[in-house]
């Protein structure tokens, strides 16, 4: 099996030195280091995610990327999502494109409708639209990366009818995944333009997700399509032994889970009940690193899925354990998942 392992943050604002959150700036250079990181230590793709709040510093994926494209040698580079449903897809084109061409052909795209909303009053765009902004986007978005004339016609914009879009990419593929998260619809919608997908699981058992990816590949052969890759997301942490990650990595986990729970009315979490998604049948990748690369590998034969991106970074977790987490994942980790796959 031809396997990729890579990493996403979404720049996560840690604390100071005083407790306080780092300015977005800080944490920004800080991602910067990581992704360098992971490029000199071989990793195949370095992923940041776009969001608008406080907790994340990282807002305008793209141009973070073009500074890692000037900075990093092979590395894959991408996103961990870009919103598309508020983003011009011509222009995310446009964008990408550009960084394709500073990373001499490293660059790609990870689509989705996002974790949060905030995006959408701050471009003034309708919830009420949620599904349509997506549906009729991503279609020009197909027909833009296909990079022949573009003629599209929908609803939530006037119609394109162009000769091309500037500037193409030198090899006149720009890749497009789909993120997605457990419902049939994403998976089939992404197979109807052959988009790869990554699914994104932060709950439960990968098992739980083993039907998707089926269904997935069954649409595909369906509509007549090639096959294409499955990626995974999920978050996770390295270190020397297991009880030394979950001492450095729950702490972090369950505030930022209560903190997000309060928002959205959840019931507190405890550190016993983040401690269970842990185990084998957990959605958390933490722990020594034969822990990690066991559970790693046994999430990609039930997927059969090709590439694996940890999301390395969580909360207020520091940039020196998130540092010694990546090597650790990439000196020890991805071999290893490679070793235990090779017979696959």
């Amino acid at each position: 099996m031809n396997v990729e392992l890579g990493l996403d943050t979404f720049g996560d604002v840690a604390n100071g030195p005083e407790g306080q959150p780092l300015h977005p700036a800080v944490v920004i250079r800080e991602v910067l280091a990581e992704g360098e990181l992971a490029d000199r230590l071989g990793l195949d793709f370095f992923g940041v995610g776009e969001h608008h709040r406080r907790d994340y510093a990282i807002s305008a994926p793209d141009t973070v990327l073009a500074a890692l494209a000037a900075r990093t040698e092979r590395i894959r580079l991408g996103t961990s999502v870009t919103v598309l449903s508020s983003d011009d897809p011509i222009r995310v084109f446009q964008r990408f494109s550009t960084v394709d061409a500073i990373s001499r052909g490293r660059a790609e795209i990870t689509v989705g409708r996002g974790s949060f909303i905030e995006s959408f009053p701050l471009f003034g765009l309708d919830l009420g639209d949620y599904e349509t902004l997506f549906d009729e986007k991503l279609s020009l978005l197909a027909a833009v990366v296909a990079e022949q004339p573009v003629k599209w016609e929908g609803t939530i914009r006037p119609p394109v009818d162009v000769e091309f879009v500037q500037p193409p990419t030198e090899s006149g593929h720009l890749p497009v995944w789909v993120g997605v998260g457990g419902t049939p619809q994403s998976v089939v919608r992404a197979a109807h333009y052959g988009f790869p997908v990554v699914i994104a699981i932060i709950g439960g058992s990968a098992r739980q997700f083993a039907p998707l990816a089926d269904l997935y590949r069954r649409a595909l052969a369906e509509l007549g399509k090639e096959s294409r890759p499955v990626g995974v997301h999920s978050p996770g942490y390295v270190a020397a032994t297991d009880e030394q990650a979950q001492e450095e990595f729950l702490p972090h986990s369950v505030a930022y889970m209560n903190r997000l729970g309060r928002e959205r009315r959840w019931a507190p979490m405890t550190i016993e009940q983040a401690r269970q998604q842990l185990g084998p049948d957990g959605a958390i990748y933490c722990g020594s690193p034969e822990t990690v690369a066991q559970k790693v590998a046994d999430t990609m034969r039930v997927l059969g899925a090709t590439r694996f991106q940890l999301k390395y970074s969580v909360g207020t977790l520091a940039h020196d354990k998130r540092m010694e987490s990546i090597r650790l994942y990439a000196t020890q980790v991805a071999p290893r998942v490679r070793e235990l796959l090779a017979d696959d």
